[in-house]
């Protein structure tokens, strides 16, 4: 008897080895990964009136970020990547991209100051002031993680750390290409061009 036990813990141990090994290999053919972000449609009030993906045409895409007007540094760091990149591409490629930026901060980034920040980086720059409900809604499909930080000693009186990826979504709201964070435009170009073509 003592025997057998280790000898039954085995095969329930394999037994369930194989399940866990079914359900990976499952997921991984239909292309599931609960932590990739499913992307989808965004329309929100806009600097240049109400906007949504459904806009653009089939063959133009949207660069998205997350971030806010008082952010001191990632921000408007990647607005001007945005602006970077679009300047290494053709005419014709730059025709076909729309920078977006969704504000994380409804309460103090009202639609004339995002239009002022936006003003800053380009005139196709678009600025997107949803409510709070509409945030989270898109934001959560996006991955995107963000959080209030109290700052009573700053004339500012909170800052929001985020998520800063930059996302290249069609006018269905599929994620082409997810870039992570970075303060040079590489990485944006060389997604961009992947998926512009020539």
């Amino acid at each position: 008897m003592a025997i057998r036990k280790p000898l039954w813990l085995g095969i329930a141990l394999m037994a369930l080895l194989l399940v866990v090994a079914s359900v990976g290999l499952y997921q991984l053919r239909a292309g599931e990964d609960p932590d990739e972000p499913t992307g989808g449609p965004i329309a929100m009030p806009s600097t240049q009136g109400d906007f949504s993906l459904d806009q653009l045409g089939n063959d133009e895409i949207a660069i998205v970020s997350f971030g806010y007007t008082y952010c001191p540094d990632v921000c408007p760091m990647n607005q001007a990547v945005k602006r970077q990149a679009l300047a290494q591409l053709s005419d014709a490629q730059r025709e076909r991209v729309v920078p977006v930026m969704i504000t994380v901060d409804p309460e103090r980034d009202t639609l004339p100051r995002m239009r002022e920040y936006m003003q800053f980086f380009g005139e196709e720059f678009i600025g997107l002031v949803g409510s709070q409900a509409q945030l989270n809604e898109v934001a959560g499909r996006y991955g995107v993680i963000w959080r209030r930080v109290e700052a009573p000693e700053s004339a500012m009186a909170y800052t929001i750390d985020h998520s800063a990826s930059l996302f290249l979504v069609n006018r269905e709201g599929k994620i082409l290409q997810r870039v992570l964070y970075s303060p040079t435009p590489h990485g944006l170009v060389s997604a961009l061009e992947r998926e512009l073509g020539s």
